[in-house]
């Protein structure tokens, strides 16, 4: 992970689906060492946000910049410094574990299977670093995806649901992983139904229907 990461800036973007305006001229900016929790109703538009602050959807009006230029324009960069997880975990069911991790981290950067199992140790899953993901239980998978966000030594997490499937072991588990994040000057964009409860303080946006 990169220390001291340049600020992520959304300014004034709108997005449309069809005939509806899902994000309405939203703005805000998050710095390093922050956490930004995005929550609101269903349909409100917080997993289109996180597309869009990825880079996945381009937005019809408004920009997103790091570091002060626009992520279209510094795209190889930028990416290299995103890890995003879905909603959803996202393996490869014939694939191992292991595998997965080797995979998803390797378009990243070069990285050896000791870190990786290094990794899957951290969120608890090492002893499943030989299984194929398909046998893996719901909870075990959204594991295994976490050990692919901490993998990637990203500056930028952005996470849609990630405490689905947890209990309440991996949701503590999970929170120190975003305290740790942010306390090495990392960002994170969390979105979550649930509030977060962590022991450092949480910037809060909510989207309105």
């Amino acid at each position: 992970m990169q220390a001291d990461a340049p600020e992520l800036t959304v300014d004034k973007v709108h997005v449309w689906r069809g005939e509806r305006h899902v994000l309405r001229g939203l703005s805000f900016q998050v710095e390093s060492g922050q956490l930004l929790h995005i929550w609101g109703p269903n349909g409100t538009g917080k997993t289109t946000l996180l597309r869009v602050v990825c880079g996945l959807l381009r937005p019809e009006q408004g920009q997103v910049a790091w570091a002060g230029q626009p992520i279209e324009h510094i795209r190889s960069d930028y990416q290299a410094a995103l890890a995003y997880g879905s909603h959803e975990a996202a393996l490869k069911g014939d694939l191992t574990a292991l595998e997965n991790l080797r995979y998803a981290v390797g378009l990243k950067r070069r990285v050896g299977d000791q870190e990786l199992r290094a990794a899957l140790d951290r969120t608890g899953v090492g002893a499943c670093a030989d299984l194929p993901a398909r046998v893996l239980s719901a909870g075990q998978r959204r594991r295994v995806a976490m050990a692919r966000v901490l993998a990637m030594r990203a500056s930028v997490w952005l996470l849609d649901e990630p405490f689905a499937n947890l209990d309440a072991v991996g949701s503590a588990l999970l929170a120190r992983m975003l305290e740790e994040h942010a306390d090495l000057g990392g960002m994170a964009l969390v979105v979550a139904h649930q509030a977060l409860d962590l022991r450092r303080p949480v910037r809060s946006l909510e989207l309105c229907a």
